[in-house]
């Protein structure tokens, strides 16, 4: 890929994305394969003003090698270090780039029941860190191609020529050819009209329905909110979460939902790939998962913690949109939740409240906000996906229509 693109997909990232100012700190957390196009990015965070960038390294081998040798006890465990470490981010709340570029297999054959107990033991510890930054900081996450990643998605390409076509499809899909910047704000106009026109319609809970099985019903929450595209955090200050992003999502009422869901795609987690797959609601939790591959790894993940068998955020997208139309499946949650209608198990979106500022975590939950250690979207869209509204006053009114916008 030449230079001069690479250098305005950065300049996108750092500019449009994360919105980096004069004076901000900012963290960067990449793979190993990506050294060039880092250097790139780190230049353009200092060119719009940071007085710091920091880069932290991630390799899945590494990874890999640690869930073999190690024991629950030592992976469970947060060092001084580590500490030290959070407790420097609480305070000083850096805009944090994450630049996606893994294997989809790159975990594969791991152990995941010991991933999922170091996991649990280390959330506790580090939860409250969390909670305290939560929407008071920008963060964005992009992709740029890894050689193992685009021979996934090409296959039949040489090495160079699948890592070209993928950053070529990359660009398109993110918006990022031509007037980048111009792009993204005629998309984020566009995205807030869409939200507008539902939290218009007072929705008090949706039926989605397709041919492949899918039937489900989902209930939200009186004072929830749509959101799409950019956002702002408390103090006003703008960034766009997801390059790219084409869904208008909310969070739903915690432990109201019912029904069969029929994923679409594949889901990468944790360096594993679940396919055709579906899940099943009762009561609002997870009642019953289905996996042709990818069973196990499935039924570890809803069974994490409380939340993880609820649903904690639903968005929409439309089935003719660019990521979509490219007809590639790309292997990564980033890239195929954005080419379909899709849910997320886990954690929900206090942002999602009206006014949520005004709130505290806590009473964010008792509005029905759900709580987990996990988010993960799976993907639920397809050609003939209908969906219908049925609003607090009593009306019906078409959402979806066989996979697009009906409003």
């Amino acid at each position: 890929m030449e230079e001069l693109r690479m250098k305005k997909y950065a300049n996108l990232i750092a500019e449009i994305g994360a919105n980096v100012k004069k004076g901000e700190e900012v963290w960067i957390r990449a793979e190993l394969d990506q050294p060039d196009f880092i250097v790139l990015l780190v230049e353009e965070c200092y060119r719009l003003g940071a007085k710091r960038v920091r880069v932290n390294w991630n390799h899945l081998p590494l990874s890999k090698l640690a869930n073999k040798y190690m024991s629950v006890s030592e992976l469970g465990k947060i060092t001084s270090y580590d500490l030290a470490k959070l407790k420097y981010q609480t305070k000083k709340l850096p805009t944090m780039i994450y630049i996606i570029s893994e294997d989809p297999d790159g975990l594969k054959g791991i152990n995941q029941k010991k991933a999922s107990k170091a996991k649990k033991k280390t959330y506790p510890k580090v939860k409250p860190f969390m909670d305290l930054m939560e929407d008071k900081y920008k963060w964005v996450i992009a992709a740029v191609p890894g050689v193992k990643w685009a021979k996934k998605v090409f296959p039949n390409l040489e090495a160079h020529e699948a890592v070209e076509k993928l950053w070529e499809v990359i660009l398109e899909t993110s918006r990022a050819n031509g007037n980048a910047v111009q792009n993204w704000h005629e998309h984020n106009e566009f995205l807030t009209k869409q939200c507008q026109k539902l939290n218009d319609l007072r929705l008090d809970h949706l039926h989605y329905t397709a041919s492949n099985g899918t039937d489900f019903k989902v209930w939200l929450i009186e004072d929830a909110i749509w959101i799409g595209g950019g956002t702002h955090l408390e103090d006003r200050r703008f960034f766009n979460p997801n390059i790219p992003s084409e869904e208008s999502f909310t969070t739903p009422m915690k432990g109201k939902a019912e029904g069969l869901l029929v994923a679409t795609k594949p889901l990468s987690y944790q360096g594993n790939l679940i396919e055709d797959f579906s899940i099943r609601f009762k009561d609002g939790r997870v009642s019953e998962v289905k996996a042709k591959k990818g069973q196990l790894v499935l039924e570890e993940m809803v069974n994490m913690d409380e939340g993880a068998s609820m649903i904690g955020e639903v968005a929409l997208v439309p089935y003719d949109s660019p990521i979509s139309n490219s007809n590639i499946l790309f292997y990564n949650t980033l890239f195929d939740e954005n080419a379909a209608c899709h849910v997320a198990l886990g954690r929900g979106f206090g942002t999602s409240i009206k006014d949520s500022f005004k709130y505290t975590l806590e009473e964010l939950k008792q509005k029905g906000v759900n709580d987990s250690m996990i988010h993960v979207d799976f993907m639920i869209g397809s050609k003939d996906l209908n969906i219908v509204g049925y609003t607090r006053d009593g009306k019906k009114v078409q959402i979806f229509k066989d996979g697009n916008w009906a409003i």
